[in-house]
């Protein structure tokens, strides 16, 4: 069976094999990773992490708009991992996940893909 190493960066690069059949909260609660989580199905953004280097498959998740994709958010409960990867998880990775929509509101195009609108090329 192929299993990808999980690195996370901010527990000291501890180390996980996963199965990439399973999606990652799966996998790292198994092997007694404490995590938060709400829902499971990719539609709250509780078990949000940063992910670092490597690819994950995602497709499942509806909470991410376009900007926290761009900066790197996967939900664990959903991605199932391509490659080896190393993320950032837990709160102390949500630094740049939330932003105040009245003090910094989102562009047309950092928004959920299905209402987004292309970013327009400079000429």
């Amino acid at each position: 069976m192929t299993q990808h190493r999980i690195t996370i960066a901010n527990r000291d690069n501890a180390v996980y094999r996963v199965d990439p059949h399973k999606p990652l909260l799966t996998s790292l609660l198994d092997q007694g990773v404490d995590l938060p989580y709400g829902c499971k199905y990719g539609g709250c953004i509780t078990c949000a992490a940063r992910l670092i280097a490597g690819e994950v498959n995602q497709k499942a998740q509806v909470a991410l708009n376009n900007r926290q994709i761009n900066d790197g958010y996967v939900i664990l409960c959903v991605a199932r991992p391509v490659t080896d990867c190393t993320l950032e998880i837990g709160v102390e990775s949500h630094g740049d996940l939330y932003r105040n929509p009245f003090l910094d509101p989102l562009a047309a195009h950092e928004l959920k893909a299905d209402i987004a609108t292309p970013l327009e090329e400079k000429t």
